[in-house]
């Protein structure tokens, strides 16, 4: 027997199953060593000696694969093709006594059988260059996180991080919102014409007003005065450009752009397309034919395509579309200059798995994002579409408009897949136009000035940010999700709508990094250190002389920092909330889990709400008769307490049901279902279902009424602690 071993479980079933008999695959379940959890384990003086240690949670993993590793007479190591799948093979090595110089390291880019069985045939030795510049980044961003993060819960409030990527990220954040609140709107107006043929026989077309370059109609007086010498006025066409236009498609998918366009295209989050395009990778379980992988590798910066699959590609194209839709030679795209081009774009395994065949077996975002990258990437493998292209230039008196059009001669791609963007109206660039002529002339049916203001850039939306991260130079593909999640449950950040906007505590904790970090928080320093890391994986540049050239420098800075007596307060927003306490008006903080309401009087006063109390009551307390309030604890679970607190210190981790057992009187609580609620008495075995009224079913087991309240994160008072630590010893 010979014993594979994976990444991840998801894709355990298809690897065994391509392999057969006489193979055994299992899975690490990502990193078994690494760096120590609570102490920096780096030796800083000792050429950055990394201290590596077995994760306390995978020892279990670990000697399952040691006792079947006794009965193999062989061992591969198939982790992910990129830097931590080399890692994680590396450190395997390790830990099962493995020489990583034996060519026992595989590798595939799509979980098929041509590819599973093609890298068994070929293994190699790990990859050294791969393995030190993820120990580099492994090493760098354990420093800048645990010399930086004290810091920031020293000067700001406890519980909060820094981070190379994520740091730099926020503040693109922050600076973008800081130019939207200074951005001062100036007035502009512009004007389209709806023109006819002087002789009234031709159908209406519209011109616009063109200034030329930089230059615009900037108020109302300027307006009324071109108006008034055009009106009654011949428009006479000064040139026509009759031309065939081409539109090509876009490049198949790497992450980033991926990630653009499934928020755009079918609103799905950041958070939602990594673990989508994850599934779709490691399989899909599809009705009646188990688990299948679909696509290619999902982390990649590269619109590379074998040529294998273009191939195939061209003689789909030309069964299913016909050869004019097919491509003589086929199309590659260019990558961005820093791409690292280790893996091909994103693609499906195979096109036999049409998307339309799978939408009723697969669940419904695995379809439409298989949809999307399925479509993507025939779609660059297709024709151009044509279109009769007219520009026209028209004057009338010493005024010069313009007016452009075009009409489809052959759809090509754009039959399957159309990336051409609306206009700022939401329609379509694609105006028809009736046959125009050199020196033809016109007279206006009507003027439409229009009074505008320039307006500020947008906020960044999940696919926005990223997409600056690539363009900047910020972070990889294997990093974009966790850096932009990492901001979110940091609450440095929040969403409003689809926009990301900083909060409060983002604003404070970007400014105390700039002040004591200018490097770290430089964009382009950032995008510099990505490059070191490419170039120990590519050209073998020494990981530790790349640390040694960052560290000085930046230990210089910590401990700057930490000397300085510099403290950050966050502003607390104030309400018209009177505290029941003591009469003052309630302000809003930010808590670790979120934000809360708390009296202003702190320390004289320690009264503190969950925001929307009367949301939040779930029943009276079977103490004191108040009412009993839905809130979380630091760790994040949800438990119930008076809000009486301290005068009452009733708390539970189940609702109270507010009456007594009929057996043995004690009080009973109520768990909450999919469709029903139980009461039961928890020092008996008395219990009773009840069905939820207009209840709605959920995804999981779990199921909250549409009278129960949303959670919301609580923050503040001593019995949180309390509440905890009973939990942590049941």
């Amino acid at each position: 027997m010979k014993l594979v071993l994976i990444e991840g479980p998801g894709k355990r079933e298809s690897v065994q199953h391509y392999l057969g008999e006489g193979y055994k695959v299992m899975p690490t379940f990502g990193h078994c060593r690494d760096l120590p959890e609570k102490t920096l384990g780096v030796n800083v003086n000792n050429n950055f000696e990394p201290e590596y240690v077995l994760v306390p949670s995978h020892k279990k993993y670990v000697d399952d694969i040691k006792r079947e590793m006794k009965k193999a007479e062989r061992v591969y190591f198939a982790s992910d093709p990129d830097r931590e799948g080399e890692a994680i093979a590396w450190h395997m090595c390790h830990l099962l006594d493995i020489d990583p110089n034996e060519p026992n390291r595989i590798t595939y880019n799509e979980i098929s059988e041509v590819a599973v069985n093609e890298a068994i045939k070929n293994p190699r030795p790990i990859d050294n260059k791969l393995v030190d510049a993820q120990q580099a980044r492994r090493v760098l961003d354990r420093l800048v996180g645990y010399k930086i993060s004290p810091i920031l819960c020293k000067k700001i409030q406890n519980n909060l991080s820094a981070g190379r990527v994520q740091s730099v990220t926020l503040r693109l954040v922050v600076d973008r919102e800081r130019e939207i609140l200074n951005f001062k709107p100036e007035e502009y107006w512009t004007l389209q014409v709806i023109l006819k043929n002087i002789d009234g026989t031709s159908e209406t077309f519209k011109a616009s007003l063109n200034l030329g370059k930089d230059k615009t109609v900037k108020n109302k007086e300027e307006m009324d005065k071109i108006i008034a010498d055009i009106t009654g006025g011949e428009f006479v066409a000064t040139n026509v450009k009759k031309s065939i236009a081409k539109s090509s498609p876009s490049a198949p998918f790497t992450t980033s752009t991926m990630q653009q366009e499934a928020l755009n295209k079918l609103g799905m989050s950041l958070k939602t397309t990594s673990q989508t395009a994850q599934t779709l990778y490691e399989g899909v379980e599809i009705q009646g034919r188990g688990k299948q992988p679909l696509v290619t590798y999902i982390r990649t910066d590269s619109t590379r395509v074998a040529p294998e699959a273009q191939a195939k590609a061209k003689a789909f194209i030309k069964e299913n579309y016909g050869d004019k839709y097919a491509l003589e030679k086929p199309r590659s795209f260019k990558n961005k200059k820093d791409a690292q081009d280790a893996h091909e774009a994103i693609r499906p395994i195979s096109l036999k798995w049409r998307p339309e065949d799978l939408k009723d077996k697969i669940k419904k975002d695995e379809y439409r994002l298989y949809k999307l990258i399925y479509d993507r990437f025939l779609a660059s493998q297709m024709a151009d579409a044509t279109y009769n292209s007219l520009v026209v230039d028209l004057e009338c008196n010493g005024h010069k408009f313009k007016t452009t059009g075009k009409s489809l001669i052959f759809e090509g791609y754009t039959a399957l897949y159309n990336n051409q963007p609306a206009d700022e109206d939401g329609e379509s660039a694609e105006a028809k136009l009736p046959s125009i002529e050199k020196n033809d002339k016109f007279t206006a049916k009507e003027t439409k000035p229009e009074q505008k203001w320039t307006k500020p850039p947008s906020r960044y939306t999940e696919a926005s940010l990223v997409k600056a991260m690539e363009e900047k130079g910020i972070g990889r593909p294997s990093t974009y999700t966790q850096s932009v999640t990492t901001l979110f449950n940091r609450k440095y950040v929040e969403k409003e709508g689809k926009a990301i906007k900083p909060t409060e505590l983002g604003n404070v904790v970007v400014d105390m990094l700039i002040k004591f970090f200018p490097d770290i928080m430089n964009i382009k320093f950032t995008a510099e250190m990505e490059n070191n890391l490419d170039d120990i994986e590519y050209d073998g540049k020494d990981w530790r002389k790349v640390l040694s050239e960052f560290y000085y420098d930046f230990d210089a800075a910590v401990k700057s920092a930490m000397s300085d007596g510099t403290k950050a307060k966050i502003p607390d927003e104030p309400t018209d909330i009177v505290c029941d306490k003591c009469g003052a008006k309630m302000v809003v903080r930010a808590g670790r889990f979120g934000k809360f309401l708390a009296c202003p009087n702190y320390p004289t006063c320690k009264n503190t709400r969950p925001l929307d109390d009367e949301k939040k009551v779930v029943a009276k307390c079977p103490k004191c008769g108040r009412d009993v309030l839905q809130r979380k604890s630091k760790r994040g679970k949800v438990f119930y307490s008076c809000e009486n607190y301290p005068e009452c210190d009733y708390s539970s981790w189940n609702i109270p049901a507010n009456e007594a057992c009929p057996d043995c009187k004690a009080d009973m609580i109520v768990k909450l279902y999919k469709y029903m609620k139980v009461v039961s008495c928890p020092k008996c075995n008395y219990s009773r279902k009840e069905k939820i009224a207009n209840a709605k079913p959920t995804s999981g087991d779990e199921f909250v009424p549409p009278e129960m309240p949303p959670e919301e994160y609580f923050d503040g008072i001593d019995i949180l602690n309390k509440l905890d630590e009973q939990n942590e010893n049941s």
